[in-house]
């Protein structure tokens, strides 16, 4: 399948639509948020007080003409309450940061749950279409910038903007005079900031791109890393890989470089900003002025320091924010994606499946009009087993994948005991359907958790059961472990025999009544494995509908009809003896096939 290119997003600062969205996520921690919103508002009150504490030190009682001794009753008093303010301070602070920190935890675990609850409801045909190396990304480093929003972006900027404004007024009721003369150089202030913060956005937007791409790269090499190495191809890789990560390279440095110019600039308007206090206060204490004191200036050089610092804060958060606008924007869209593959409203309850199935004119594409099965029509009775046969792209495993409802048909019907696919639950439908595949996936963990998948109703006892009936409890006993010995990523320790045979185990546990489907089962085995399989073959059949896309003569002898698949038609059915006898396609196909060494 064609990979679709992830669009590039042009992240915005604010999105309404995206911020009602999150909003959702923050809905049920509301509570704690508002007490979290109380808890940052007063210690703002609390850190933009103490200059004023340091003003009256100065003017009251260093600089005063009491006794000596009440002027330093008075110093020890203003420092006792400096102190206990901070600690104040400290307090909101510490239980501030842990409540946010908590509800930040939630929101995010809440989130990357629903995302990856949605990736298992996708259809075959999404992932098809989209490297798993940005599915990847999306629950991974998506929801990291999400997180880093949430737990420092949103309330630093809500503290950042509390601090501001309570710094503003406390400079106002100290010296208005000096107030309006530091809020003069506010325009240019505004326009560096803005100009720099969004060039750093536009560079940052690129980083996210250049990384999920890199991030797709990656995956997709290292998991076909056989195929790689066994076409000498690792220079290449390697060049492409140096590629892409120059790109990001690039994108970080373009994103430093403009964040390099934020901090000089702050500084240079910070240095401005003392020159005004120091230009003006120092003008209106010569005069005589009664408003403006030592105290003043000195409480004035403390707030013109604090003034910056949430502002240099409030630049990286709105990087911050524009990070995870652009996250947010890509995780909505990947929640929003339909999955057409809907359940009914009102599905067909059964306890167990008789087996009879029926392609009634199936017409199916993967994209478009770009027919794969082409008016394909067939019944097949309960208990029957039927080989399915035809060169590579004939639509065999399309067939498979049609009546697991993997996909749905475009044109015709696929039923199983006489009801449509789309009339159960898929959940219901793939339950009493098991399925062999060729490269079966061995996940990483123990022999037992492969065969029973971590179901909890499954036994110990059933697991055993069901490898000694289809011959892999004698490899498995000779393991170090047993059952319990540990398996690696899609099982590298094990055989593709042995691979075959914790999959029919697998397929003989979870569906021990349903109707059993059989993906070339047999393929890419030795001769020894092949006589254990086609036996175990033979038993999991016995009583149940068998589909078995087979290319092994063995295979074909053993069904009760043959249906012969080319270029997406059915172009021959019956049994072996029948179709051999017409000399038609199946016939050279079967000649074919007798000729090759492996069978």
């Amino acid at each position: 399948m064609i990979k679709e290119p992830e669009p590039e997003i042009e992240g915005k600062l604010f999105d309404a639509h995206l911020t009602r969205r999150l909003l959702r996520y923050a809905h049920p921690y509301r509570f704690m948020l508002a007490g979290c919103v109380v808890l940052i508002l007063c210690m703002a009150l609390v850190q933009s007080y103490l200059p004023v504490l340091l003003q009256a030190a100065i003017d009251r009682y260093l600089l005063g003409d009491d006794e000596p001794a009440t002027r330093i009753a008075g110093l020890t008093r203003i420092g006792g309450q400096y102190l206990g303010w901070a600690l104040l301070a400290f307090g909101v602070r510490y239980l501030q940061s842990y409540w946010m920190a908590w509800i930040a935890e939630h929101i995010i675990f809440n989130m990357r749950a629903d995302i990856f609850a949605k990736i298992l409801r996708l259809p075959l045909g999404y992932l098809d279409r989209h490297p798993v190396g940005r599915l990847m990304t999306r629950v991974t480093s998506d929801v990291d910038a999400m997180q880093k929003m949430v737990s420092d972006g949103l309330v630093g900027l809500l503290a950042d903007a509390f601090v501001l404004l309570a710094i503003m007024g406390f400079m106002w009721h100290l010296s208005p005079r000096l107030a309006l003369t530091l809020f003069t150089i506010f325009p240019l202030l505004v326009a560096v900031m803005g100009w720099i913060n969004w060039n750093t956005r536009r560079a940052h937007r690129r980083v996210r791109h250049k990384q999920s791409a890199l991030n797709a790269h990656l995956q997709e090499m290292i998991t076909g890393m056989l195929t790689v190495q066994l076409f000498n191809r690792e220079p290449q890789v390697k060049a492409e890989f140096d590629r892409r990560n120059q790109e990001l390279r690039g994108g970080w440095f373009d994103t430093v470089r403009w964040i390099s110019w934020f901090f000089p600039s702050m500084e240079v308007l910070n240095a401005l900003s003392i020159t005004l206090v120091l230009s003006v206060g120092g003008w209106a204490l010569w005069s005589g002025s009664d408003t403006v004191t030592i105290g003043v200036m000195v409480a004035f050089m403390a707030y013109v320091r604090d003034f910056f610092r949430p502002l240099e804060d409030l630049s990286e958060k709105s990087t911050v924010f524009q990070s995870a606008m652009a996250s947010s924007e890509r995780i909505f869209r990947l929640l929003d994606e339909p999955e057409r593959i809907d359940d009914p409203a009102q599905p067909v309850q059964l306890e167990s499946f008789r087996g009879a199935v029926t392609f009634d004119h199936v017409w199916f594409a993967y994209n478009d009009e770009n027919w794969v099965l082409k008016d394909v029509h067939f019944e097949i009775a309960p208990g029957e087993a039927v080989a399915i046969v035809g060169a590579t792209g004939a639509g065999k495993t399309s067939i498979i994948s049609l009546i697991n409802r993997f996909y749905d048909v475009q044109q015709g019907q696929v039923r199983v005991d006489g009801h449509d696919v789309r009339a159960y639950r898929q959940v219901d439908l793939r339950r009493r359907i098991g399925v062999v595949i060729q490269d079966p996936f061995i996940f990483s963990g123990t022999i037992a958790s492969n065969i029973d998948l971590h179901n909890p109703q499954v036994t110990r006892e059933r697991v055993v059961e069901a490898a000694r009936y289809v011959n892999a409890h004698r490899f498995i006993e000779a393991l170090p472990q047993g059952y319990d010995t540990p398996v690696q990523e899609r099982g590298v320790s094990l055989s593709t025999g042995q691979k075959q045979l914790l999959a029919m185990a697998r397929a003989l546990v979870q569906n021990p009544d349903i109707l059993l489907i059989l993906d070339e089962a047999t393929a890419n085995v030795d001769t020894e494995s092949e006589l254990l399989i086609q036996d175990a073959l033979r038993k999991v059949m016995r009583g149940r509908t068998s589909i078995c896309i087979a290319h092994r003569l063995s295979t074909i002898r053993g069904v009760d009809r043959i249906l012969v698949m080319r270029h997406g038609e059915l172009i021959e059915t019956g049994t072996h003896t029948e179709l051999i006898s017409r000399e038609g396609y199946y016939r050279r196909l079967y000649e074919l096939l007798a000729h090759q060494p492996c069978s």
